[in-house]
């Protein structure tokens, strides 16, 4: 009873709150199939017949959403291109096979299951274009302009050495130095730094750079002509003037700085400083003794003669020129040199320009910024700023920039955006050169398919189908493992060096390597430091070499490199180290094989003898030239035509057995073979012997 009254309730709220849902819920309407009579049967079955004309369906156009996905959409992100929520996501995946228990807003749909949401809401897809990115603003440095000639105040001349190897440069160096630590009792100089400071009695400065003179360094000494105001010609009064100091005056030619020519080595008695004038002629270099304006200074390096005469001559030209620069602004400078320090990271051997430098500057240069935690001078004494034409060591770079960058101040907040839009800019520009290579390579294969099938166009497509065949059928025959055994011969080599500059030498030589169709030379790394066991774990997945130029190796890098059988070479002269690259290019060569011509006979007479059933030729033969020897290999040589080429069965001399043969003597050959012997032939005993080969590369040095 209290069921029956319990749904008697119920039923009386639901009259009152909505009759025609109780009359729905207790008589539900039926829906009556249309009833298809035969006579309308008859004529639906002939609307077809004669006299009836054709009914034409009438679609209509539903016009569907369209939305935009893209690869690795979201589920919310295609909720919301779709104007659904999440919940309409997962009803659309029921009864597929997807994960709907890990399914959330934030998971990542893969693109069939995409198009499967899309096409069962009843809607049609389309791909998103790619997103053309707007052109970023400026960031980049620039220098500044001219400066107000109000505000320019004197500074020392930047002079740059530069000459032949062995005419005396370092000579000259080294006594400039001594002569400064005289005037000043002070300590030494550091070397590395590659610029130093010297000041005459009278109180003038010049901050001199030393450049190598060996032919690799060519680079160096150009960066070394564009960071200077004046250049020294350093040539030897007993050679001359030789390749590298032709360089030198084509860099400082090219840079328009003015040159002071310094004739060394006049001490020595074969000295004719007047020859070395003579010969600078050639070279548009005319010292003023022949009417020109370059002043040429005699002194010795060794002994120390002359050499104030050769500074008062540098600041007699400085003071020609009216060096001036501004103190105050940002700073411009230039990176002489860059490496890698232990204790102090990344240093950087900068000669300044303009302005003044302080610690706590921001600096860019190149794709790298510093802020500058510590500045030191050639001395390596700490110094808190520095000012036009000092060469300074800068320490707090983020990354180790390129030797030759220009060093630019920024605000503190920019410095990290310049760097960015470089990099920016640089990408942008690489991938554009990638993409016309590939257009190139896309448009040299369009037109050498379309030349192969102009060249078949007279086929029909079978006969076209089975020239393709015939053609490719060998192309696919080996496995990519078996095909890789018939690659060129490759060295790959690791490169580390001490500097900036020394890499940059280094690579220089390595563009210069041409020698290809032998062996590949693949510079799989290469960098400033020293060698690490990074380095020796890339060689080893290679199997390739390490170079070191003025690196060391800790003992625990030398144990693994052992370990792995790495072989590291290390070299402080450069010629050296690519004299080493060489012997281990040449190695990697197979061996060439020369023939050695041991003797000649002439066939005299042809004779037949059984061997078991079978009867075979025996040559006789007399010896001409050398002597023949069974154990080498022959050759039968037929008016030009050789028609055989192998080994001997047996040799006799009347009816010994013999090895050898001598001129003059008669003997019997069997051929080791088929081999057919005429009478007038010419038999030639040669040795086969293996030379190594040597790699054509020769780097100019």
């Amino acid at each position: 009873m209290s069921l029956m009254s319990s749904v008697t309730c119920g039923m009386r709220r639901l009259v009152h709150a909505d009759p025609a849902l109780l009359r729905n819920f207790l008589f539900p309407a039926r829906r009556l199939a249309p009833v298809i009579t035969c006579q309308q049967d008859r004529k639906l079955a002939s609307k077809h017949g004669k006299g009836q004309k054709n009914v034409q369906k009438v679609k209509v156009n539903v016009d569907k959403q369209e939305v935009e996905i893209r690869r690795r959409m979201t589920a919310a992100a295609l909720a919301d291109a779709m104007n659904k929520d999440f919940d309409h996501i997962l009803e659309a995946l029921l009864n597929t096979s997807a994960d709907l228990g890990s399914l959330k807003p934030d998971t990542v749909l893969e693109e069939c299951w995409i198009k499967e949401v899309v096409t069962r809401s009843g809607m049609k897809f389309r791909w998103a274009k790619l997103s053309t990115t707007k052109e970023s603003p400026n960031r980049d440095a620039q220098r500044r302009p001219p400066a107000d000639p109000a505000l320019l105040v004197s500074r020392p001349p930047v002079v740059t050495i530069m000459g032949h190897v062995d005419h005396g440069k370092t000579t000259l160096l080294d006594s400039l130095r001594k002569s400064q630590i005289v005037s000043t009792e002070a300590g030494g100089i550091t070397q590395h730094i590659g610029a130093f400071l010297v000041q005459l009695p009278t109180g003038e400065k010049i901050t001199f750079l030393d450049t190598p003179g060996h032919a690799a360094f060519s680079s160096m000494r150009a960066r070394g002509a564009d960071a200077t105001d004046i250049v020294i010609l350093v040539v030897a009064a007993d050679d001359g003037v030789m390749n590298q100091t032709v360089e030198s005056i084509q860099h400082a030619k090219r840079a328009k700085v003015p040159m002071i020519v310094a004739v060394n080595k006049c001490d020595k008695p074969q000295a004719d400083p007047q020859r070395v004038k003579q010969e600078l002629l050639a070279y548009d270099v005319i010292c003023e003794e022949f009417g020109g304006d370059v002043q040429a200074i005699h002194i010795s390096a060794l002994k120390g003669d002359n050499l104030l005469a050769l500074a008062e001559a540098t600041v007699a030209l400085a003071e020609v020129l009216e060096l001036k620069a501004e103190l105050t602004g940002p700073v411009e400078g230039l990176v002489i040199e860059s490496r890698t320090d232990k204790g102090k990271g990344y240093v950087t051997t900068a000669i300044v320009q303009r302005g003044t430098l302080k610690k706590g500057c921001f600096l860019v240069a190149g794709k790298c910024w510093a802020k500058v935690r510590l500045l030191f001078d050639e001395n390596g004494c700490a110094v808190t700023e520095a000012g036009p034409s000092m060469a300074v060591e800068v320490v707090g770079w983020k990354e180790p920039p390129s030797a030759g960058e220009i060093i630019l101040e920024v605000e503190s907040e920019l410095a990290r955006e310049v760097v960015e839009w470089r990099s920016h800019k640089e990408e942008q520009l690489k991938r554009q050169e990638e993409q016309s290579i590939i257009e190139a390579k896309q448009q040299r294969h369009l037109e050498e398919y379309q030349r192969e099938r102009a060249a078949l166009s007279h086929l029909s497509w079978r006969q076209r189908r089975k020239e393709y065949y015939l053609k490719n059928k060998t192309q696919f025959t080996h496995r990519p493992s078996e095909r890789t055994e018939d690659e060129q011969l490759r060295l790959p080599i690791i490169i580390k060096g001490d500097v900036d500059g020394s890499m940059e030498t280094l690579l220089n030589i390595l563009d210069s390597y041409d020698a290809d169709h032998q062996c590949q030379l693949d510079v799989v790394h290469f960098g400033v430091g020293d060698i690490s066991e990074n380095d020796v774990n890339m060689a080893k997945m290679f199997g390739g070499s390490i170079y070191g130029f003025n690196v060391s190796v800790t003992r625990s890098v030398h144990q693994l490199a052992s370990r792995h059988g790495v072989p590291l070479r290390l070299n402080s002269v450069i010629y050296k180290l690519v004299d080493e690259l060489k012997n281990e290019l040449s190695q990697k060569l197979p061996p060439t094989v020369s023939e050695n011509i041991m003797g000649e006979a002439t066939v005299l007479a042809i004779f037949d003898i059984s061997v078991g059933k079978k009867k075979v030729p025996i040559a006789g033969c007399r010896v001409t030239k050398g002597q023949l020897d069974r154990r080498l290999k022959f050759r039968v040589i037929r008016g030009r035509d050789t028609v055989w080429e192998g080994s001997l069965a047996a040799m006799k001399h009347h009816k010994d057995d013999v090895n050898m043969v001598k001129v003059g003597m008669d003997c019997g050959l069997m051929a080791d073979g088929d081999a057919s012997f005429s009478e007038g032939d010419i038999v030639i005993c040669f040795e086969e012997v293996e030379e190594p080969q040597v790699t054509s590369w020769d780097p100019g040095f």
